[in-house]
């Protein structure tokens, strides 16, 4: 729960920057969002890129180093780029320190045969191309979750409409949480709130949206929703370090991501990608404590959830009237 009592963290450079008449404009209560986590807290941590089990072990081994509390790692090649036994042991690996493994879900367009996602209008992007894409991801998640894993990452509203329909017919585990990909994440309000009722548990915006942005979503959907406070290039290689907790007082409930800016792409990853993964891997814990000790020295550590904390508490659905048994 956050401390109420506590004296209001300080804005970056606020007394220097007064005494030169440049004083931050008075904030606006209104601004604050109304939203937390179902434990309280108004952030949870994140590690993304987290492409196997080695990765991982880099990952957890690191974050004990550099005192990095963790939430969530994510990976983004999907759960077909792993083995059976690599889920296995990353599925346990995470259970045993409770935190939440989130795998990425199927085929995707920018790796299909259509040739639009190459023209510079992008095509349909990262979206299931037919049935076949689609039935893909399924798959995916129904293996998955049969190993152990309860958090799936999805780039296609009608996937994620469709998974939850399993999971709300009892296919997939009830505890089974979807998180929208950030490469066709809401920008709006309207569009996050939709993104919502297909059943999203969080929700990945792009990292260029403005702090006015944030609370204008806050006003119609408390669902969680995921951030890269650093962005890697492919996302516009955004560092966002010093708005972080502004970030957090609009965007609560939020996932701090930490990405990694000028770094070359890793997905699909195999191992010829191997020294690039890891080494990544092991600057984003870097860069997840860089933020954390800025928030410190604000004095704007404060709201964060306890670790093994996952669910996002009640959120918004559309109907499920048209499914018939």
């Amino acid at each position: 729960m956050t401390d109420v009592s506590a004296p209001a963290p300080r804005r970056p450079g606020e007394q220097a920057l007064a005494a030169l008449g440049l004083a931050a404009p008075e904030d606006n209560p209104a601004d604050t969002s109304p939203h937390t986590f179902p434990d309280g807290g108004l952030w949870r941590t994140e590690i993304p890129s987290v492409e196997g089990p080695e990765s991982l072990s880099v990952v957890l081994r690191e974050a004990d180093r550099l005192d990095v509390p963790v939430h969530r790692v994510s990976q983004g090649s999907g759960v077909w780029m792993l083995s059976d036994a690599e889920i296995t042991e990353m599925a346990d690996a995470c259970a045993a320190r409770s935190v939440e493994l989130c795998l990425f879900t199927g085929p995707r367009g920018t790796w299909d045969t259509g040739g639009s996602v190459r023209t510079d209008s992008g095509g349909a992007g990262l979206r299931a191309r037919g049935h076949g894409a689609m039935a893909g991801c399924v798959e995916d998640a129904l293996r998955a979750t049969e190993l152990g894993v309860r958090c799936l990452l999805v780039a296609d509203e009608g996937v994620l409409w469709t998974l939850h329909r399993l999971r709300v017919r009892g296919v997939l585990p009830a505890d089974t949480t979807f998180k929208v990909s950030a490469l066709v994440g809401p920008v709006n309000p309207a569009s996050y709130a939709v993104f919502e009722r297909l059943g999203a548990d969080s929700i990945n915006v792009p990292s260029d949206l403005t702090l006015a942005h944030l609370t204008e979503i806050r006003r119609s959907s408390g669902a969680p929703m995921d951030l890269y406070v650093e962005a890697p290039d492919d996302l516009g290689g955004y560092v966002r370090m010093y708005e972080t907790a502004e970030l957090i007082r609009r965007g609560a409930p939020l996932y701090l991501k930490f990405g990694l800016s000028k770094s070359p792409a890793i997905y699909p990853y195999g191992a010829q990608l191997r020294d690039t993964a890891l080494s990544g891997a092991r600057e984003r814990v870097r860069r997840g404590r860089l933020v954390l000790d800025l928030l410190g020295r604000h004095g704007a550590d404060g709201g964060m959830s306890p670790l093994g904390s996952r669910l996002p508490g009640p959120l918004s659905r559309f109907p499920l009237t048209q499914d018939k048994d």
